[in-house]
């Protein structure tokens, strides 16, 4: 077992990760920017170390400053937790060459599931199904009509790379092909620095099931059931439960043995989760693998009593799994709810600010992961998930009660929150019958720009927007994190700059 490891994020997730660093006893090192310097997980490691000033490229994007911190403080491996430089394959390639353990797959994996051609190409040589598109990359107009003609419209237009509906466009018909394409090529450069694209059916209101995977590196692989993921707005999870109201026991044995098997097939060791888009007949399809710890792990823990981030540590020093496939059982159903500093009554703008006053939620069967205390600043550059609020019951008629009272007994003052919008759909009487699909928010919220098409206006100021960012950051005025920095943050694609040297981290402990 490791004696000590860094990690490389911030917020809760870091915190996450330090606690069953202490649980597992092993020294946990953080790292901060300066808009973290106070924050709660650098207080909680055993060290902490200042990497940059408060700009995602130069401070939890930088491969080198964290690699390079690793090896000063005699961390033998760095956990990349979510987000920032989880599923970059270079990041990982440079723990590899400097013989440090990276904290989840290998880099070979990565590239190939991060790919999102490859991993399709991958998965249907294995024999899984994948939904209708293409396997390589879009050059043409007519590419867009050929796939139309065949599954019938409207299909998606979606970036090679990243995720979180950059680049993702709706084509309804054959008006909406050519600004289609030209709004997805210039949003996947700007988010991820590659314009590549590719054509995929839509499927009308699919529901969307991922399963979680655990892989250790003598072949042993397990699945802990799914999680039901539909509750999105604008292609970004609200609401995740496990199990999905949909699944039986007979189609989660037969779909969960699939992801185990898609695993198999890109060579995965880590946790990891298999995503899948459910059609109306109930047929499962293939949509991509995050390989990385979910945001959402924590009600998979509620439900089965495994502790994944210990086991990814496990993993990663070599162990065996802790458990076997026949160990694994369901027990009760569990909700998690994203807390996210944005109003809703203004399209969800961004909410930074000081916490002035802050009431966690409390109670059996209620958890709370978190980085807030009063006093605590929340910046504009990073992304706007401040806390995850899961809940337990013994059914799922217990479990929403128990989080509407626990999103209603929270209280974070000097920030909007979206607890209260997420307190509404609880209520929602379809939402209770667990009829819901990934359309379920936007129809219910009259979201007119992501349902109405791609009209002329909305791409002359796109495009206009996007050119002259783009033309910035070719005069070397922005600087974007490309494929092998890791993506914009989800919350605003701001331009950054700067830089600064291994001279000016700070010690703290």
């Amino acid at each position: 077992m490791f004696n000590k490891i860094l990690i490389a994020n911030r917020g809760e997730i870091a915190l996450r990760i330090a606690r069953a660093c202490k649980e597992l006893d092993i020294k946990s090192v953080a790292v901060f920017s300066e808009a973290d310097k106070n924050a709660l997980h650098t207080r909680y490691a055993d060290e902490a170390y200042c990497i940059g000033t408060a700009q995602p490229s130069d401070d939890y994007l930088n491969i080198q400053k964290i690699v390079e911190i690793a090896e000063a403080s005699g961390s033998e491996a760095i956990h990349p937790g979510y987000g920032f430089l989880a599923q970059i394959p270079e990041f990982a390639s440079e723990c590899e060459a400097r013989e440090i353990s990276f904290v989840g797959p290998s880099s070979e994996s990565l590239r190939l599931m991060g790919n999102k051609l490859t991993a399709r190409r991958t998965m249907k040589a294995a024999g899984i199904s994948v939904i209708p598109g293409t396997t390589s990359t879009l050059r043409t107009e007519n590419e867009v009509e050929m796939i139309a003609e065949k599954f019938g419209y409207p299909v998606l237009i979606k970036a090679v790379y990243g995720g979180g509906g950059k680049g993702l466009r709706v084509v309804r018909n054959t008006d909406e092909i050519r600004p289609a394409i030209e709004l997805a090529r210039l949003e996947a450069e700007a988010s991820f620095g590659n314009p590549q694209i590719y054509v995929e059916k839509l499927l009308d209101k699919p529901r969307h099931i991922e399963f979680q995977v655990l892989a250790d590196k003598h072949g042993n692989i397990i699945h802990l059931g799914e999680r039901e993921c539909s509750i999105q707005r604008r292609h970004q999870k609200l609401i995740e439960e496990t199990p999905s109201p949909m699944m039986t026991e007979q189609k989660r044995r037969s779909t969960g043995q699939e992801a185990v098997e898609a695993a198999k097939a890109a060579k995965y060791v880590s946790a990891g989760t298999l995503e899948f888009l459910v059609d109306k007949s109930g047929a499962f399809h293939f949509l991509e693998m995050n390989t990385r710890l979910q945001v959402e792990h924590l009600i998979s823990e509620m439900v089965t009593g495994v502790d994944i981030v210990k086991e990814q540590i496990r993993i990663a020093a070599g162990e065996r799994l802790s458990y076997q496939q026949e160990d694994i059982a369901i027990s009760g159903h569990a909700f998690n709810c994203r807390i996210n500093a944005e109003n809703p009554s203004k399209n969800f703008a961004p909410s930074p600010g000081t916490v002035t006053d802050l009431l966690l939620p409390g109670g059996p069967g209620v958890r709370v992961d978190t980085g807030l205390y009063v006093g605590c600043n929340i910046p504009l550059l990073y992304d706007s998930l401040i806390a995850k609020i899961a809940v337990w019951g013994r059914d799922r008629r217990e479990a929403i009660p128990r989080m509407k009272n626990a999103l209603e007994e929270l209280r974070i003052d000097g920030v909007e929150t979206t607890a209260s919008f997420l307190c509404k759909i609880l209520t929602d009487e379809d939402f209770r019958k667990g009829h819901i699909h990934t359309c379920f928010v936007d129809e219910r919220i009259d979201d007119s720009a992501f349902q109405s098409g791609n009209t002329k206006e909305d791409v002359a100021v796109l495009s206009a927007v996007l050119t002259n960012y783009l033309s910035n950051r070719q005069k070397g005025a922005i600087v974007v994190p490309s494929r092998n920095r890791s993506r914009l943050s989800s919350w605003r694609a701001s331009g950054l700059t700067g830089n600064s040297s291994l001279g000016n981290l700070r010690w703290m402990r």
